[in-house]
C-alpha cells in the first residue's frame, strides 16, 4: 500500500514488475559457483581452532601428501604484509591475511589448501593442525576495557581501538524526571543466502582478474591493490550475481587477496567457496553494543536533555564495524527535539570474529536507544507512547535542521507518519482489546510496539558515475557505479531512462561490477543506490537527449529548438511532424555510420546525506506462561522522498522488517568462555523464516529532498531500523502492567518467561547498572590532550 501517486505522464511511480529477475528464476544468471573456470584450483581454508593464541608451528605434511593437493600454503610462504581491509583504525591492528605468529579468533585462517577438487581440499585441511600455546582469550567487550585487561595487541597498549569523548556535558540528573536504562543490541550474523566467496584467473593481458561477491568492487579494486602492493592497472575485478549483501560483503577481505595472489604465482584459476558454517564464523558480524542511556525529561514528559555511553565490541581486528558507534551518535536525537546532548564511545577489541557492517549499520542501535527511553519514559510518567512523541517531535516547520550532534536533517514530516501508522494500526481499538484481556486475566498477552525513526542515508553525500548508450537496434545500456544485489537497480535506473525516451523498460539492461567497463563507482551501502547513481543516470540520459537533439536536428535538417522526444512513440523528431520522426534505433545507427555514439554520461555530487523516516508498530501475543511471542501484526509507514517505484519500495520494507523481527525475536550470536563460537551454523544461529511472520502492512508517505533532482532518499535499511525497537517495545509492553520495564534483545522465549516470573515474585533488576569505569578514566585523559574521534561517516 502507498500514498504515492503516479506522476501524470510519466512512468516514474507506477509499478513496474522488476526486469532483472526471469534471470535469476530460471538461473541464467551466474553466481561466483557457476562461472566454471577452466582448469580451476580450490582453495580451502584450514582455520583456527582456538581463540587466541601463540602459533608455534603448523603441520601441513600430512594434507600436502594428500593426493589432489597442489599445495598448502601458509603465512611464511604466502609472503603478504599485514593491511588494513575496509576502513581503517589503527596500524596496530593490521590483519595478515593468513594468521602470522598469532591467532585472535576462532575461525581466523591459518592455511590454505590448493586442490584438484573441493572435496579433497576439505579433506587435506582436515589434516592440517597448528601447535599454539594459548593465551588469555576476552570475550566479554567491557572485561576488554578494564586497566588490567592484557591487550590482545600489545604494541598498541590496550584493547581500545576507538574512543570518543564528547565535547558536549549534559547531566540529565537535574532534570523533574530522568530515565535510565542498561540496553543490549546484541551482535548478529549477517547470514547472506550467498555466503561469501570470490574467484580469481590471470586475464589475457596478464592481469589478476578477480570474481567477488561483493557490494562494492572499485573499492575492492582498490584495497586489493593495497594490498598485494601492485598497480590498480594489474588488477580487474568483475563482480556476477550476489545472493544479498545486507552490509556484510563491503570491501577488502583476507581471502581475496590469498587467493589474488596465489592465482598469479600458480598461473591457474583459484575458486573459494566456502561452507555455512565458515561464513558463520570469518563474515563480519555485527551491531554489539551496550548502552548506557540517560534521559532528562520534564513533568509533561517533554525531553531535557540525554546522555549516553557505549561500549562497542570490534571483535579481533578493528574495521569498519570500530567506526559504527559514530553513526549511532549522530543519530543519537532521532525525531525528537532534544536540547543538550552528552555522548562518549569507547570501543574494545575482543577475541571474537571482527565487526562490520549489517543493514542499518549504525543507526538501527540510535533508534534503538533512543525508542527504548522513549517508551520506557511513557511507562513511568504514565503517558501513551503515541502522545509522548507527539509531544517531542520535531516540528515540519524547523527543517532544514540542524541536531545537536551535528548532521543536517534535509525534510521531515514526524507526525503524519505517526498518525498514518496510528490509523492503518486501528491503535485506540487495539489498546481497548489489550485492556478487555487483562481485566479478564487471560495468560494471552496483547503487546502494541511504537517506534519512531530517522536515518541517514548516503552518509554524508557524495559522487556517483552514471552513463547511457542507445543501440541501432533500439535498445540501451546503463552503466553504474552502484553494484545491485537484489535492489532492484535495473529495473529502477531503466525507469528513468524510459522516462526521457519512450524506450520500453524491459529494453533497457545495466552494467555494473566490472571495473573495467565502469571507471569509477561507490559501490552499494548506506542505500545511497537511487539517490546517488539514480541521479547520474538521470543525468546522463539528459545528456544524452540533448546530443539526440543535436543529431537529429542536423540529420532532418531542423532548427535544434524544434526536436522533440515523442515518449508515448518513443521517436525523435521535428514538433508537429511526426511522419519525419526517428526512432533511437535509426537515430543510434545514423549517428553510429559517422563515427558518432548516441551516448551520455554524468558524474552527480550530492551535498549531504538524506534522512528517511517512519513509525512502525507491532502487534504482537505473549504466552504468560512460555514467554512465547507471535508476531501479530505490523505496520510500517516509511517516508524515503519520492517514490520512483512502489513495488520495490514495498519489496525493501518487507525485507526490512523481517530483518528487523529477526533481531528482535530471535538472532544473538553467542561464544563460550573460551571464545569458541556456539552459533556457527543455520541449526544454532535462529535466523527469521516466513513461517515466523504475519503478512506486512506497508505504507509509503513522500516527502521529497531537496538534495537530489529526483528528491529520492534511501529505503534499503529503514524498515530494519524501525522494526526492531517496535517488536521489542510490543513486547515490553505486553508485560508492562506486571511492572516489567525493560527485555534486552533477543525477546527469547526464555528471557520473556524469566522477566514474568521476578515480576510476579517482586524480583525484577533495575534496568539502570552503572556504566564501567573505562568512560571516567578517557575522560581524564583527554582533560590535557585532544580526544581521539571515530569518522562519524562511513560508506555503509
Amino acid at each position: 500500500m502507498t500514498d504515492a501517486a503516479a506522476r501524470p505522464g510519466s512512468i516514474l511511480g507506477t509499478r513496474v514488475t522488476r526486469t532483472e529477475d526471469p534471470s535469476l528464476l530460471t538461473g541464467a544468471a551466474q553466481y561466483v559457483d557457476d562461472l566454471g573456470l577452466t582448469n580451476p584450483l580450490h582453495a580451502v581454508f584450514a582455520r583456527s581452532d582456538v581463540a587466541h593464541g601463540t602459533i608455534n608451528s603448523i603441520g601441513i605434511a600430512e594434507a600436502t601428501a594428500l593426493p589432489g593437493v597442489v599445495a598448502v600454503v601458509t603465512a611464511a610462504d604466502l609472503g603478504i604484509a599485514p593491511h588494513h581491509g575496509f576502513a581503517p583504525v589503527h596500524d596496530d591492528f593490521k590483519r595478515p591475511p593468513l594468521a602470522d605468529g598469532t591467532v585472535r579468533f576462532v575461525g581466523e585462517p591459518i592455511a590454505v589448501v590448493l586442490a584438484e577438487t573441493a572435496a579433497i581440499g576439505e579433506d587435506a585441511a582436515q589434516l592440517i593442525w597448528a601447535d599454539i600455546d594459548p593465551l588469555p582469550a576476552i570475550i566479554d567487550m567491557e572485561a576488554a576495557l578494564t586497566a588490567a585487561a592484557r591487550p590482545i595487541f600489545p604494541a598498541h597498549g590496550d584493547n581500545q581501538a576507538i574512543r570518543t569523548v564528547g565535547s558536549d556535558r549534559s547531566d540529565p540528573s537535574g532534570a523533574e524526571h530522568v530515565v535510565r536504562g542498561r540496553y543490549i543490541n546484541q551482535r548478529v550474523a549477517v547470514v547472506p543466502i550467498e555466503p561469501d566467496r570470490a574467484a580469481a584467473k590471470m586475464d589475457d593481458r596478464g592481469r589478476i582478474k578477480l570474481y567477488a561477491s561483493t557490494q562494492m568492487p572499485h573499492a575492492l579494486h582498490d584495497q586489493l591493490a593495497g594490498a598485494l602492493g601492485i598497480a590498480k592497472d594489474e588488477i580487474h575485478v568483475v563482480t556476477p550475481q550476489v545472493g544479498g549483501g545486507f552490509g556484510g560483503k563491503a570491501g577488502l577481505m583476507a581471502e581475496h587477496v590469498v587467493i589474488s595472489a596465489l592465482t598469479k604465482r600458480f598461473a591457474r584459476p583459484v575458486v573459494w567457496v566456502p561452507p555455512r558454517s565458515d561464513d558463520m564464523k570469518s563474515l563480519l558480524h555485527s551491531r554489539g553494543q551496550i548502552q548506557y542511556a540517560e534521559l532528562g525529561c520534564d513533568a509533561d514528559g517533554r525531553f531535557t536533555n540525554l546522555r549516553v555511553r557505549i561500549v562497542n565490541d570490534a571483535g579481533a581486528y578493528p574495521n569498519i564495524g570500530a567506526h559504527l558507534p559514530g553513526l549511532s551518535r549522530n543519530m543519537a536525537q532521532g525525531t525528537y527535539a532534544i536540547p543538550e546532548l552528552e555522548f562518549d564511545i569507547a570501543v574494545a577489541v575482543t577475541n571474537t570474529t571482527p565487526m562490520g557492517a549489517y543493514r542499518g549499520a549504525g543507526r538501527p542501535e540510535a533508534t534503538a536507544l533512543i525508542e527504548r527511553l522513549t517508551d520506557q519514559a511513557a511507562l513511568e510518567l504514565g503517558i501513551d507512547p503515541l502522545e509522548i512523541r507527539r509531544r517531542n517531535f520535531l516540528g515540519e516547520d524547523v527543517f532544514p535542521f540542524k541536531t545537536i550532534a551535528g548532521p543536517t536533517y534535509d525534510t521531515g514530516r514526524y507526525a503524519v507518519a505517526l498518525e498514518r501508522a496510528a490509523e492503518v494500526a486501528d491503535y485506540h481499538s487495539l489498546r481497548a482489546e489489550q485492556a478487555e484481556r487483562r481485566a479478564r486475566g487471560d495468560e494471552m498477552l496483547l503487546g502494541i510496539g511504537v517506534a519512531s525513526y530517522v536515518e541517514v542515508t548516503s552518509g554524508r553525500g557524495g559522487t556517483e558515475f552514471g552513463a547511457v548508450e542507445v543501440h541501432d537496434d533500439g535498445s540501451a545500456t546503463m552503466f553504474a557505479g552502484t553494484l545491485s544485489h537484489g535492489q532492484g537497480h535495473q529495473t529502477a535506473y531503466a525507469m528513468l531512462v524510459s522516462d526521457q525516451t519512450g524506450i520500453p523498460v524491459d529494453r533497457i539492461t545495466l552494467v555494473d561490477g566490472d571495473t573495467d567497463r565502469v571507471r569509477t563507482g561507490g559501490g552499494t551501502g548506506g542505500s545511497r543506490s537511487l539517490q546517488l547513481a539514480g541521479s547520474a543516470v538521470h543525468g546522463a540520459t539528459e545528456v544524452m537527449v540533448d546530443k539526440a537533439k543535436q543529431l537529429a536536428a542536423r540529420f532532418l535538417e531542423a532548427d535544434v529548438a524544434d526536436i522533440v522526444v515523442d515518449r508515448a512513440s518513443g521517436t525523435i523528431g521535428v514538433a508537429g511532424v511526426p511522419a519525419q520522426a526517428i526512432t533511437w534505433g535509426d537515430l543510434a545507427g545514423r549517428a553510429a555510420a559517422e563515427g558518432e555514439q548516441l551516448n551520455g554520461e554524468l558524474d552527480f555530487v550530492q551535498e549531504s546525506g538524506t534522512f528517511p523516516f517512519g513509525t512502525h508498530i507491532a502487534v504482537v501475543e505473549v504466552d504468560s506462561g512460555t514467554g512465547k511471542v507471535t508476531l501479530l501484526r505490523h505496520i510500517a509507514v516509511d517516508d524515503c522522498g519520492t517514490v520512483l517505484n512502489p513495488l520495490i519500495v514495498e519489496g525493501q520494507q518487507h525485507g526490512g522488517i523481517a530483518a528487523g523481527v529477526g533481531q528482535a525475536l530471535f538472532e544473538e550470536v553467542l561464544f563460550d568462555g573460551d571464545g569458541n563460537p556456539v552459533t556457527s551454523n543455520l541449526a544454532e544461529y535462529a535466523i527469521v523464516s516466513a513461517a515466523e511472520l504475519p503478512s506486512f502492512e506497508v505504507v509509503s508517505t513522500e516527502t521529497p529532498t531537496p538534495l537530489n533532482p529526483l528528491g529520492a532518499k534511501g529505503i534499503g535499511e529503514a524498515a530494519t531500523i524501525g522494526a526492531t525497537p517496535a517488536v521489542q517495545n510490543a513486547v515490553i509492553d505486553a508485560v508492562a502492567h506486571l511492572g516489567v520495564r525493560h527485555i534486552d534483545l533477543p525477546c527469547t522465549p526464555e528471557r520473556v518467561w524469566t522477566t514474568i516470573e521476578h515480576a510476579r515474585s517482586g524480583t525484577l533488576p533495575d534496568p539502570w547498572i552503572e556504566p564501567p569505569d573505562i568512560f571516567a578514566r578517557n575522560r581524564a585523559e583527554v582533560d590535557a590532550e585532544q580526544p581521539e574521534t571515530a569518522p562519524d561517516d562511513v560508506a555503509i
